[in-house]
């Protein structure tokens, strides 16, 4: 089976989104990277619940800052999912080296995570006008099914 990007979300605030997020890491075989701090405890009963019992079956690691989980993979592109990028997730051929980056609800990446050096694209997954956002797990979930498709779903049923 290929390795498939990591996901990160960076800040994360509301428990379910992440035990969703879990749960795409166990089916998918994404590693789920958490940049602190964190709006929750990783014990609570909302994250346990949303993560069902796939938490042994997903990858997560907690990371101290946006840097201190770069520093770990120092050659890895690092994908920005923004409102505000101008290139399409389904433009980008993805790496199993990848990060693919996401910001907290509601607020989304901040200008400084935008701006850092490492990032190497600003992504954005296509809506209809006048909408403000996707839900953080639901877009995660998008862009790592993207990851595998292109990946030919290797070692997927």
């Amino acid at each position: 089976m290929n390795a498939l990007p990591a996901i990160a979300f960076f800040e994360p605030r509301i428990p379910n989104n992440t035990g969703n997020a879990i749960r795409t890491s166990a089916v998918t075989g994404s590693p789920l990277r958490l940049i602190e701090p964190l709006g929750f405890d990783l014990s609570e009963p909302k994250l346990r619940r949303a993560g069902l019992d796939y938490h042994d079956l997903a990858t997560v690691t907690v990371h101290p800052s946006l840097d201190a989980m770069l520093e770990e993979f120092p050659e890895a592109r690092v994908f920005a999912f923004t409102g505000r990028g101008e290139t399409r997730y389904t433009d980008v051929t993805y790496e199993p080296t990848d990060i693919l980056l996401f910001g907290p609800e509601p607020t989304g990446l901040p200008d400084a995570v935008l701006a850092h050096p490492r990032i190497t694209a600003w992504v954005r997954i296509p809506m209809l006008p006048g909408r403000r956002s996707l839900n953080l797990s639901n877009s995660a979930a998008i862009a790592a099914y993207e990851a595998a498709r292109q990946a030919g779903f290797d070692g997927h049923v």
